[in-house]
C-alpha cells in the first residue's frame, strides 16, 4: 500500500465501530498436550468514509479481539464516498484474494460476500455490487478490499491532482 495515495486519519477525532471479521483457534502441539491460541481479523470504521483492519493473536478469544482492534485503529484509510457509493470501479488485489467493486444505484445494498461486507459495511458504503475472486481467504479478502477502497479516487482530487477546473473531468 505504500504505492498508493493512503490518507491516514487520527483516532481520536472520530469514534469507530468495530466488527469481528473472523477467528481462528490455532493448536500447537508440545510435549505436555495441545497448546491453543486464538487470531482475529477485526474491522473498524466509522460508517462515514473511514475504515481499517487489524490482526490480533493471544492466547484468549476477547485479548485477540482486543489487540485486533487495537493494530486496525492504527491503519485507518479514508474512502471517498458520493451518494452512498463509491466513485468508481475498481479491482484489489492481494496475494491470491482478487476483488471486483461497482458502483450501484440507490437501493441496491451491499451485494458482497462475508469478509467483504463487514469492510465495506464499516467504510459507510450503501449501494455496492461487489465480487470476491481467487482466494476466499478472511485476510487477503479483506486486505484486497481495504486496498481496492484506498485506491479510489473522487473527481475533486482527480481535478486537483491534473491542475484542471472539475468540468474539464468529466468533459475532456
Amino acid at each position: 500500500m505504500s504505492t498508493i495515495n493512503v490518507k491516514r486519519v487520527k483516532t481520536s477525532e472520530i469514534e469507530l465501530k468495530d466488527r469481528l471479521v473472523s477467528i481462528q483457534r490455532v493448536a500447537k502441539v508440545t510435549k505436555g498436550g495441545r497448546t491453543f491460541s486464538f487470531s482475529a481479523i477485526v474491522v473498524v470504521g466509522d460508517e462515514n468514509g473511514v475504515v481499517g483492519y487489524g490482526l490480533g493473536k493471544a492466547k484468549e478469544v476477547t485479548e485477540a479481539i482486543a489487540k485486533g482492534i487495537d493494530d486496525a485503529k492504527k491503519n485507518l484509510v479514508k474512502v471517498p464516498i458520493i451518494n452512498n457509493t463509491i466513485p468508481h470501479e475498481q479491482i484489489g488485489k492481494y496475494s491470491g484474494g482478487f476483488v471486483f467493486l461497482k458502483p450501484a444505484a440507490n437501493g441496491t445494498g451491499v451485494i458482497a460476500g462475508g469478509a467483504m461486507r463487514a469492510v465495506l459495511e464499516s467504510a459507510g458504503v450503501h449501494n455496492v455490487l461487489a465480487k470476491s475472486k481467487g482466494s476466499s481467504n478472511p485476510h487477503n479478502v479483506v486486505k484486497a478490499t481495504v486496498y481496492a477502497l484506498a485506491q479510489l479516487r473522487d473527481a475533486y482530487t482527480v481535478a486537483q491532482h491534473r491542475g484542471v477546473n472539475l468540468g474539464k473531468v468529466f468533459n475532456g
